[in-house]
């Protein structure tokens, strides 16, 4: 069964008959059992369940991380199946953002040059021009010599957002992206999240377990056991 909302926008992301099975020592493990999903451009959406239900494998597939045993992945209209790892690379560089629970820094790097590092490698000219206006975008302008280890929790996810949005990607992947912070940094590291998608207009897929933050995408998928066992999405208030 596909759950998918009828829809006039071509979808950002398109998944059919999604299979993932991981070898282990007791034998193979179906984490995503025959997943349809499609999202369309400009959507938000939030993928929900309990541990071990195949969020996180799903948002790897979704971002070209992993490879699917079977089934079809479209994204951004581009099929997986005829891009290599380095194709893949590309792509992602290009039109995918995203923003993980543990960052992801370069420790070595001050934020400013964590942000510019895939904007060099896209090539773009002015890299470190770029990446200091994305630190502007989220309020760190006066971070940008700092390294990761001298910046709070909060910082770092703001540094990690800032480098994920900085070559504005078309699609923003966020896989519990509060999961390390307090509640009140996480509501603000969200609302500076949601409101860079509205800016941009990108798709946006958010993994998370927290139901209050799922409320917040127009639509939510719920996943156990590798399969999709519920889909919602917000109704919409007809103009009086």
């Amino acid at each position: 069964m596909d759950h998918t909302l009828k829809q006039r926008q071509p979808a950002a992301i398109k998944l059919e008959d999604l299979h993932v099975t991981l070898p282990s020592r007791a034998g193979p493990v179906a984490i995503l059992r025959g997943i349809d999903l499609s999202v369309a451009e400009g959507d938000a959406i939030a993928v929900v369940g309990p541990s071990g239900s195949g969020k996180s494998t799903l948002l790897m597939v979704v971002a070209g991380l992993e490879r699917p045993t079977a089934g079809h992945v479209q994204v951004m209209g581009t099929d997986f199946a005829i891009l290599n790892e380095d194709g893949l690379a590309r792509l992602r560089a290009a039109n995918i953002g995203i923003v993980f629970q543990s960052f992801h820094l370069v420790p070595t790097m001050t934020a400013l040059e964590n942000v510019a590092l895939p904007l060099e490698f896209l090539d773009h000219d002015d890299a470190f021009g770029e990446a200091r206006a994305a630190l502007g975008e989220v309020g760190l302008s006066h971070r940008e010599s700092h390294f990761p280890g001298q910046l709070s929790g909060g910082e770092q996810q703001r540094v990690a957002i800032a480098r994920a949005l900085a070559p504005r990607p078309s699609l923003i992947l966020a896989d519990e992206p509060t999961g390390n912070l307090d509640l009140a940094t996480g509501a603000e590291v969200m609302d500076l999240l949601f409101g860079l998608k509205d800016r941009t207009g990108a798709t946006l897929l958010l993994i998370t377990h927290d139901r209050s933050l799922a409320k917040r995408c127009g639509r939510i998928v719920s996943l156990a056991d590798g399969r999709i066992v519920g889909a919602s999405a917000k109704r919409k208030v007809a103009a009086p």
